[in-house]
């Protein structure tokens, strides 16, 4: 009897033992061991954390910061055309990914008209976002608004005269729109600029032989060497001279013309205000 007592209680030792698990194997964390010998320690369960992969990237679709990086670069900026476009207030649509259809152009001039022509300066007057396309309006679009005073009359007892059309060239421009076949992905302005090239030219050009500063006037050529601005220069001197402006701002004066500054610096800081009207430099003012 005392025999198969004491194999009872053999066996009975032998399942309390403590056998090593992967558990009691981890070397403790820095600074637990001093709480482990307290009274009533009872240690967290094991936590596992599943880290799912962020969306970056053009997936990601067009981020907030790089809609305003493209309003500030692209809109407003001048190029060279190096096809025609169409008028109309339907506009061109072009598929981003495919090969431009020189035969689909051709038509949509011969149906609309030609508003743009190869070797024209142009200018982004505006751009639209939508879910799958940016629109862009090129020299003020092709569509022409409606204005109410262009359809009142003056009139004294019973003689009546039309009031003065003041929007001539309006709706003589052409509408744009990239269409990229699936939500905007994310890109930055001289990413929409090189989705823009079978259309439009944003740089200077040259001839390997030919040194295009080398054949400004000399006071358009020194201010690029010196990195000013001055009156008379054109969007693409700045640009050679100074750089990319850190703001763009248009207004509109009370004569109805339309001015564009481009600005270096942030007050209270150095500040250059370059000024122009068109294509042209009308005014330079620095504050320091």
């Amino acid at each position: 009897m005392y025999f198969r007592a004491t194999l009872a209680l053999a066996a009975a030792l032998i399942a309390l033992a403590d056998v090593p698990d992967g558990t009691h194997l981890r070397m403790p964390l820095p600074g637990m061991a001093q709480f482990s010998s307290l009274p009533g320690y009872n240690p967290l369960p094991d936590i596992f954390v599943s880290v799912l992969p962020q969306t970056s990237g053009k997936s990601a679709g067009l981020q907030e910061n790089s809609r305003i990086e493209i309003i500030r670069y692209v809109s407003g900026e001048f190029a060279k055309a190096v096809k025609p476009l169409p008028g109309g207030r339907n506009g061109y649509k072009y598929p981003v990914s495919k090969k431009l259809d020189e035969k689909d152009l051709n038509t949509a001039l011969r149906k609309q008209g030609t508003a743009v022509n190869p070797g024209d300066t142009i200018q982004i007057t505006s751009l639209e976002f939508r879910p799958k396309e940016i629109v862009f309006q090129i020299n003020g679009g092709g569509r022409k608004h409606f204005h109410l005073r262009e359809h009142l009359q003056i009139g004294i007892g019973t003689a009546a005269t039309p009031t003065t059309v003041s929007n001539p060239n309006e709706g003589t421009g052409a509408t744009l729109v990239l269409d990229y076949g699936h939500n905007l992905p994310d890109m930055s302005a001289d990413d929409l600029m090189h989705d823009l090239e079978p259309f439009f030219d944003f740089s200077k050009r040259h001839s390997a032989a030919v040194n295009w500063v080398e054949t400004l006037p000399p006071q358009f050529k020194q201010a690029i060497q010196d990195h000013l601005a001055i009156v008379g220069m054109d969007h693409d001197m700045v640009l050679a001279a100074m750089g990319r402006p850190e703001h763009k701002v248009r207004e509109h004066t009370e004569a109805g013309e339309e001015t564009e500054d481009w600005i270096y610096g942030t007050p209270p800081g150095r500040t250059i205000f370059v000024t122009f009207s068109g294509d042209k430099v009308i005014r330079v003012k620095q504050f320091n």
